[in-house]
């Protein structure tokens, strides 16, 4: 890194020279600073190994997590930043588990089959109830379920969903438009918004009173395979609710592609043509004539409070401001076992490796000048069944969000080595990108757009939490895209990317390697203190940038940051 007391002429020689050697296919030895890939490797070693038992929330391993998390911690100089002068914040959560025998039963064109969980759809049930039990339930196609005044956009128009079954598709409505039609751009285009996500299709089945809501899985849509969705095997996680009734669906979940199109097709419909009406804002919800879904299967449901970690750096000038690193701690435990026997899905890049950014980066603070506005490193649970230690401490901030200055979170860093480039999720949100394109010159890098924007990444990471409560947020996330490697370029980097999703993600293989170059993932991990570092010692806002949904929310708290 080049050193902050810098000439011009030694900054711009070094330049220079890094540009010479990053074209020639070599890295310059000092590119991420004191961040150390060899420490790095160690710590997702650990957190990774089979004694943390997969790291589930309120699992078995989930003390050793946190002990192991608070030592770390205590040994890079943090102070507790948790509740009641601790280390940790308590998260209340409901486990949720699907039991072995699920009967879900199709009646269509006069005949009735079975479905099958975790082949032809994966259910879950967010209620604390002790059985599942409807009747022929009516099943009525929703397109993408979508009800957003702002963009002129109504895809239920008035028609009544209560006690129904709600098929929706994933994505928005203009995630597939051709040339020509109306819906191309009204939406994020191949961008996903927060309609896209399967927890707000979710949301307005709620609302609008229907017994169970079904998202036909289609890869690209979703972003991720069927392997992705049966992770859970039946078990989920909610918040403690008062209204669970109001707020959850009796029963939700997925069903494959392969069995939506049949269930269309014996009610006389055709999957491909029901999307293309639904890319128009006149479609009108369908019903599924002749079609109902019965299903009866037992859910047991207990407390099982899990912890955020939380430390702090205290600012020596203005303690009040708050620069917030973060990573999640939770991965997915103990599950059925995959073709060698293992059960443990150990969740080494996903996110061990981010928990090990965070903590060498509390290291690197320490090395240096006290800043002046603290420093937040949260270490979050229960990421996984949807963002909710996150969520938790976004409505139970214990430092103020009105007057944090950025969330800088790690989730997926890829593992193959160094990289010419730098890939952002969420283009165009934030000024904090232009922060991270400076830094990344610095490297002698770039910055490269997510590849696949239309997997709505910057929707499905724990900055969420904090950017519906306006903070600035920058997230780098491995998935967003193959990075351009110094070693194979963009084939390869691309080629990282498809054979973890495609093998490791959410699954036993996703685990430590003694042959990971860790180097790329340390140049990221610089990356982030930097930016950190320097806001911290400075007096900048950075601001959400004109047409970010989260600009209003920010703006509004303008006053406590005067």
């Amino acid at each position: 890194m080049i050193p902050w007391n810098a000439s011009k002429h030694a900054y711009l020689h070094a330049l220079a020279i890094a540009a010479v050697l990053l074209g020639s296919g070599a890295v310059l030895a000092q590119d991420s600073g004191p961040i150390d890939p060899a420490r790095l490797s160690q710590i997702i070693k650990v957190l990774a190994s089979d004694e943390f038992m997969g790291r589930a929330p309120g699992g078995p391993g989930e003390e050793q997590t946190l002990e192991y998390l608070i030592r770390q911690f205590k040994e890079v100089g943090l102070e507790p930043g948790g509740e009641n002068g601790g280390w940790t914040q308590k998260v209340p959560l409901v486990r949720f588990q699907v039991g072995d025998n699920v009967t879900l039963r199709l009646t269509s064109g006069g005949k009735t089959a079975a479905l099958r969980q975790g082949q032809e759809v994966m259910i879950n049930t967010q209620r604390p109830v002790k059985r599942v039990k409807f009747n022929k339930a009516p099943l009525v196609f929703v397109g993408y379920g979508v009800s957003a005044a702002e963009r002129g956009w109504d895809d239920f128009k008035g028609v009544d969903v209560r006690g129904k079954v709600a098929v929706f598709l994933i994505n928005d409505p203009d995630f597939e438009a051709l040339e020509g039609e109306a819906v191309r751009g009204k939406f994020g285009g191949q961008a996903a918004t927060y309609y896209a996500r399967w927890t707000y299709k979710f949301e307005e089945a709620a609302r609008r009173g229907a017994i169970g809501a079904l998202i036909v899985h289609e890869t690209p849509g979703a972003g991720y395979g069927w392997s992705t969705v049966t992770a859970g095997n039946g078990q989920s996680f909610d918040i403690v609710r008062a209204q669970p009734d109001k707020d959850k669906v009796l029963m939700q979940g997925w069903i494959h592609r392969d069995a939506a199109a049949a269930l269309f097709a014996r009610s006389g419909l055709n999957l491909e043509t029901l999307k293309a009406e639904a890319r128009k804002a006149s479609f009108k919800p369908v019903v599924l004539k002749g079609a109902s879904l019965s299903a009866d299967y037992g859910l047991t449901h207990a407390r099982a409070d899990s912890h955020n970690v939380i430390g702090r750096l205290p600012g020596v000038q203005r303690p009040g401001e708050s620069i917030m690193y973060a990573g999640h701690w939770d991965a997915y435990g103990l599950g059925p076992a995959d073709a060698s026997g293992d059960k443990v899905r150990r969740g080494a890049v996903d996110d061990a490796i981010g928990l090990a950014g965070m903590i060498e980066i509390a290291r690197a603070f320490q090395q240096g000048p006290r800043p002046a506005r603290s420093i937040l490193f949260a270490a979050w649970t229960a990421e996984e069944p949807g963002l909710l230690g996150s969520e938790y401490y976004g409505t139970h901030p214990l430092q103020p969000t009105e007057t944090m200055v950025a969330n800088l979170t790690m989730d997926v860093l890829q593992t193959a080595g160094p990289s010419r480039d730098v890939v952002l999720v969420g283009h165009g949100q934030n000024e904090l990108e232009d922060e991270l394109a400076k830094a990344a010159a610095k490297q002698g890098r770039t910055v490269t757009p997510d590849a696949k924007p239309e997997r709505g990444l910057f929707y499905r990471a724990d900055h969420f939490s904090l950017a519906k409560r306006g903070v600035p947020v920058l997230l780098l996330m491995g998935l967003g895209g193959g990075p351009d490697l110094v070693n194979g370029g963009r084939e390869a980097g691309d080629r990282w990317v498809a054979d973890f999703t495609a093998r490791c993600y959410h699954q036993p293989c996703d685990a430590w390697r003694a042959d990971w170059d860790l180097r790329g993932a340390a140049q990221d991990v610089q990356l982030l203190y930097e930016i950190g570092r320097d806001l911290a010692s400075s007096d900048r806002w950075p601001e959400w940038k004109q047409g970010s949904e989260f600009k209003d929310v920010r703006d509004r708290s303008a006053a406590a940051r005067k």
